[in-house]
């Protein structure tokens, strides 16, 4: 990320303005996310803590559908928390 752009992000006064460019980051993510995870791509889930391992088995607008392992892992996680490995 450019220092320019982080030094425009902190010239933000109003908090609907970082509210409204937070939402338009995170459409972004899912949009990104969506052109990129196929069915069957081997994406990591972020998370605060921790980073788990997956197989993508079905993609839907703004989640995805993740298999993590055993029988009972498997997760719907939202587009912007999945990275492709």
């Amino acid at each position: 990320m450019t220092n320019k752009l982080m030094n425009e992000i902190r010239k933000i006064d109003n908090l609907a303005d970082l509210n409204a460019l937070t939402t338009f980051v995170q459409d972004c993510k899912t949009t990104l996310g969506r052109a990129t995870i196929k069915v069957g791509s081997k994406v990591i889930i972020v998370q605060k803590t921790k980073r788990t391992a997956g197989v993508v088995t079905k993609v839907m607008i703004k989640k995805a559908v993740v298999d993590c392992g055993s029988v009972w892992n498997t997760f719907n996680v939202p587009l912007s928390m999945l990275e492709v490995i």
